[in-house]
């Protein structure tokens, strides 16, 4: 068996309305192969599914949309499990500067 991270994507809606609210989540995964691998996040994602009432009495729906993204990790003291590089936006200068 080989050990995969899966990203996970949730849509949250409330009283069957879209929201802009979702939720990431990085899981792990083990799978003979990608495809395996693929099967068995789908599998834990769609497990995490849920359906509550919250403190204002209103029905809220989690529901998963994608396995995002599927990448083979080593589980190894140390071990890589997520890397992320952020490039900054420069800020043009403002209108009211000389």
């Amino acid at each position: 068996m080989k050990s995969y991270t899966a990203q996970i994507i949730y849509r949250i809606e409330c009283d069957g309305q879209h929201t802009d609210q979702y939720e990431e989540q990085w899981r792990l995964v083990f799978g003979n192969d990608e495809q395996h691998a693929l099967s068995e996040a789908r599998k834990a994602g769609q497990t995490e599914e849920t359906t509550f009432i919250d403190r204002h009495g209103r029905t809220i729906y989690w529901r998963m949309l994608a396995v995002k993204d599927l990448q083979p990790v080593e589980l190894i003291n140390g071990g890589l499990l997520f890397s992320m590089v952020r490039e900054a936006e420069l800020v043009p200068a403002p209108i009211w500067a000389a």
